[in-house]
C-alpha cells in the first residue's frame, strides 16, 4: 500500500487566503472548516479562522493549512528567510514546499502564478541538477521550489 505525505502549514490568521491562492494555482478542491464548525462559540475572536484546510488536486498537489489560535499577524508561523549569497542558497527555514514534474512546461505555469507578489530566490531555469529549477518565497511567507526532472 503506498504512503502519501501532505505538507501541513501553520498560519497566523490567513490560512483561508493562502489555501484559496494555492487552489487558484494548482486547481482541485478546497475544504475549509473553521473553529466555529467544531463548537467554538461564534462570538469568540478567531472562531472564523481555519482549524482544518485542504487543497487536493487531480495533478497530485496536496497541501493542508490551519490558523494557530490567537495568532493574527498573517503569514506562515516562524517563517525564517531564504536568499542567495555567493552562489549558494542560505536559509534558516525549517521547511520548503517542492513541486516537480518530468518536463519544464508543467511547473512553468504554476511558477508564473506563484511569483505574483513573491520574492524570487532563484529564477526557474536550467541548473546543474535539473532541466529547470527555481525557488521563491510566496506572498504568505512559504518558500517553495519548482523543478523538472527531464526535458
Amino acid at each position: 500500500m503506498p504512503v502519501q505525505t501532505t505538507t501541513h502549514l501553520n498560519f497566523r490568521g490567513d490560512a483561508r487566503q493562502a489555501l484559496e491562492f494555492y487552489q487558484s494555482v494548482f486547481g482541485g478542491h478546497l475544504v475549509v472548516n473553521i473553529y466555529a464548525d467544531f463548537g467554538m462559540p461564534a462570538e469568540i475572536p478567531g472562531s472564523d479562522k481555519v482549524v482544518f484546510g485542504l487543497v487536493a488536486a487531480e495533478n497530485g498537489f496536496r497541501i493542508m493549512g490551519y490558523d494557530i489560535p490567537g495568532q493574527t499577524e498573517g503569514g506562515i508561523a516562524a517563517p525564517g528567510s531564504t536568499h542567495r549569497e555567493n552562489n549558494t542558497t542560505i536559509t534558516d527555514q525549517s521547511l520548503f514546499v517542492s513541486i516537480s514534474s518530468p518536463t519544464v512546461a508543467e511547473p512553468q505555469s504554476y511558477w508564473d502564478a506563484l511569483t505574483v507578489d513573491a520574492t524570487i530566490v532563484e529564477p526557474l531555469a536550467a541548473s546543474a541538477w535539473s532541466a529547470g529549477f527555481g525557488m521563491l518565497t510566496d506572498r504568505f511567507g512559504v518558500t517553495g521550489s519548482a523543478s523538472a526532472t527531464a526535458d
